[in-house]
């Protein structure tokens, strides 16, 4: 095999690859001898085939698979040979008259046209220096989970007062009939049904004439169902439903106590206070992981510099802008961006694409250097996580990931970012430095 770089600008590189003649001949000829003896042919013994004629028969198909073969075997070895590391797959252009490679007569070449690895010396982990920040949930933060907790827990009693009627926040239990043209519909029946009012979760209009309704009252209501409602043979279209209210209840005041606690599973008011504390403390925890992880990122970029595979930047670059488009066409550009030129915002975003390009790079080589890899273990405990966030779906994510490669190695590539990141933080000098609630929990771009 001959390998000859023909271009080497930047990191670019254009090699040509050349397979001998000889060297695809002697391989069909093993490949004709291993076969010969095995092959069952009309007019022949078995195992008495001659060569000549398996090979006259079969020869350009097993030759196509020798050249195939080569091709993967020897693109590999160029690579190896001239001590390179390609940034993405090669192009292949094969330039060689294939009839004749196939008819055993001429040399297989082919170029490989690709982007290689650039060459850097990542920093020193152990020369960076870095501030953790700590906080740790306080009494107020606690109390301020609790009342948020007993407000998702709401309960009701029944309301109290010589004319009791139904008001904003109250639950009232009704029975409904709707009707579209007085003939009653698919799904508009129910029984029992406990709606608060003012909770948005009727048709628009329905909750608010069911104000200063009492207990016992019969009546009828007329609504226009959303044009963009989903069901398509309800859309825009004007409903009636008979009702019947049979109870009103007014939200109970909720006390956080002993009762409390065990009424949402958990032994006592100490127990709630103990796991409410630790579930604040983790998430304190994560936004402080993440603070910290910016500043490295930041420390990082600053100190590299080097050349970028422009394939590998327009590729993240196409991600991000087909993201913005996206928002942009559901208008939720953010208010910043929605003022800027299409200009503007490409030269914007293509230098975080740069951005991420160069410290994907950089955390890469460290990762190298300090011998990270991910387990399969690791994978498959993330892959198990994703498909719990599927209930019931749990399986057929399993079965993706299994017969999706590519899907698996996007499942890696976060898990192999936060072990480097990880090593980085072991490694680096690291000061805790407390801030307050508020600097923690301060909202900023990702990028």
């Amino acid at each position: 095999m001959q390998v000859v770089q023909n271009t080497t600008e930047g990191l670019s590189r254009v090699i040509t690859v050349t397979v001998p003649v000889a060297e695809l001949n002697a391989k069909l000829d093993a490949k004709l001898a291993e076969m010969a003896p095995k092959m069952k042919l009309k007019g022949f013994r078995p195992g008495k085939v001659p060569a000549s004629h398996v090979k006259k028969t079969f020869g350009r198909d097993m030759m196509g698979e020798i050249v195939n073969d080569a091709i993967n075997q020897s693109s590999q070895a160029a690579l190896d040979e001239i001590k390179v590391r390609p940034a993405a797959p090669a192009d292949m252009k094969l330039t060689s008259d294939m009839e004749k490679v196939l008819a055993g007569s001429d040399d297989l070449a082919f170029e490989m046209a690709l982007e290689v690895m650039p060459d850097f010396t990542p920093v020193d982990p152990k020369t960076l220096k870095l501030d953790r920040p700590v906080y740790e949930a306080s009494d107020e933060d606690l109390d301020e989970a609790l009342k948020e907790l007993a407000g998702q827990a709401k309960s009701y009693e029944d309301k109290k007062g010589k004319a009791v009627k139904a008001a904003d926040g109250d639950q009232v239990t009704i029975d409904y009939l709707g009707k579209l043209d007085g003939v009653a519909f698919d799904g508009g029946t129910a029984e029992d049904a406990d709606l608060v009012i003012g909770s948005n979760r009727f048709i628009p209009g329905f909750e608010e004439q069911l104000k200063g309704a009492k207990v016992g009252e019969e009546k009828t209501i007329e609504v226009t169902f959303p044009e963009n409602y989903q069901a398509a043979n309800l859309a825009g279209k004007l409903a009636t439903f008979d009702i019947k209210v049979k109870a009103i209840k007014a939200e109970a005041e909720s006390v956080v106590d002993d009762e409390f606690a065990k009424r949402i599973g958990l032994e006592s008011l100490d127990k709630l206070k103990d796991l409410l504390r630790q579930n604040l403390n983790q998430q304190y925890a994560g936004a402080a992981r993440f603070k910290q992880k910016r500043a490295l990122l930041d420390q990082l970029d600053t100190a590299h510099s080097f050349d970028l595979p422009p394939k590998m930047v327009e590729a993240e670059f196409d991600g991000i802008w087909k993201q913005v488009e996206a928002d942009k066409e559901a208008g939720n550009l953010t208010t910043e961006d929605a003022k800027k030129s299409e200009k503007t915002l490409k030269e914007e975003y293509r230098k975080i694409a740069e951005r991420r390009v160069r410290l994907g790079l950089v955390l890469a080589e460290i990762g190298r250097t300090n011998n990270v890899g991910v387990t399969d273990q690791e994978l498959n405990q993330a892959i198990m996580a994703e498909a719990r966030n599927y209930p019931g779906q749990e399986r057929m994510v399993l079965d993706f990931y299994r017969q999706n490669p590519n899907a698996a190695a996007q499942m890696r590539a976060p898990i192999y970012e936060e072990k480097v990141v990880d090593l980085i933080f072991d490694q680096a000098t690291v000061t805790d430095t407390p801030i307050t609630k508020e600097e923690l929990l301060k909202e900023e771009d990702e990028e």
